[in-house]
């Protein structure tokens, strides 16, 4: 295998936004009050700065994302990877403003909003406001594999 040469930060970050923009699924990282972590891929939808994902109100990554506000993510390949770190705010399915559930539901053609076949109940919604985002495809590239710190681009 060939290790491509590193990437500089501002390219990086372009990838970052492609895959926020074109991948579908993340895996999603919570843990409950005994940290028991739980562990799931999502889909999801990039919208306005922030992850929207759907999931029941009562299963463990739900109650999880409720309870914590935290989350931890990660996007790609693992020799192409993006974890993010960042903030949660629940909204739940009735509260949700029509464009999100409407782009959400034309993203996955399936709509949470009219599903309650799920054993956990109804779904809601979870908003994730990216904190810190990482980027890196080698060790190569394991410097400057930082590219967001509190919420802010550093590139």
């Amino acid at each position: 295998m060939t290790v491509q040469p590193p990437r500089d930060g501002a390219t990086r970050k372009q990838h970052v936004l492609h895959l926020l923009a074109s991948e579908i699924d993340a895996w999603v990282a919570t843990a409950d009050e005994q940290g028991e972590v739980c562990q799931i891929p999502l889909s999801f939808l990039w919208h306005d700065g922030r992850l929207v994902f759907a999931t029941p109100e009562g299963s463990a990554t739900g109650r999880n994302l409720a309870r914590s506000g935290r989350v931890r993510l990660a996007l790609g390949a693992t020799r192409d990877v993006v974890l993010i770190q960042g903030t949660v705010t629940a909204v739940a399915s009735a509260d949700l403003e029509a464009a999100v559930g409407d782009a959400f539901a034309a993203r996955h053609t399936w709509d949470p909003r009219a599903d309650t076949a799920g054993k956990a109940g109804s779904y809601a919604f979870y908003f994730v406001t990216p904190l810190t985002v990482q980027a890196w495809r080698e060790a190569n590239e394991l410097k400057g594999r930082t590219l967001m710190r509190d919420g802010a681009w550093l590139v």
